[in-house]
């Protein structure tokens, strides 16, 4: 079970050696036109896969700004509803402030101060006692 033996052809290698010195010029001439053709497949292929390098590196940054601008638009859209929501209470609050100044300037009136006091229903009547539970 031995390594199988590499049998070795003597006649083929005379052979070859033949050819190449009978026609040293023509054989020079398909070295060098197949070293250009293989030099040209070579920078086809360079070229090949710098352009696909660079699709990658631009279909990357393609994707890197279509993320941004759609954070972007949310975060707007997040802010747009947050200055509609505190407008719409800036204006409520306003409002409920003018209706308390017309009622305090109310009061500083003539008779304001007994028509404040029937306005309200929690105050003590005269003469009676506060009981507060603890």
């Amino acid at each position: 079970m031995g390594q199988p033996q590499r049998i070795e052809e003597p006649f083929r290698r005379k052979r070859l050696k033949k050819i190449i010195k009978s026609n040293p010029s023509v054989n020079k001439k398909v070295d060098a036109f197949t070293q250009v053709s293989e030099f040209q497949r070579e920078e086809i292929r360079r070229e090949l896969l710098y352009s696909y390098a660079g699709l990658i590196l631009k279909s990357g940054l393609l994707i890197v700004f279509a993320t941004s601008l759609v954070n972007l638009g949310l975060a707007s859209h997040q802010r747009v509803n947050r200055n509609l929501e505190l407008s719409y209470l800036l204006e409520k609050e306003s409002k409920k402030l003018q209706k308390l100044r017309l009622r305090f300037d109310e009061m500083f009136t003539n008779g304001g101060e007994q028509s404040f006091f029937k306005e309200q229903d929690q105050w003590i009547a005269p003469n009676s006692v506060r009981v507060i539970w603890r």
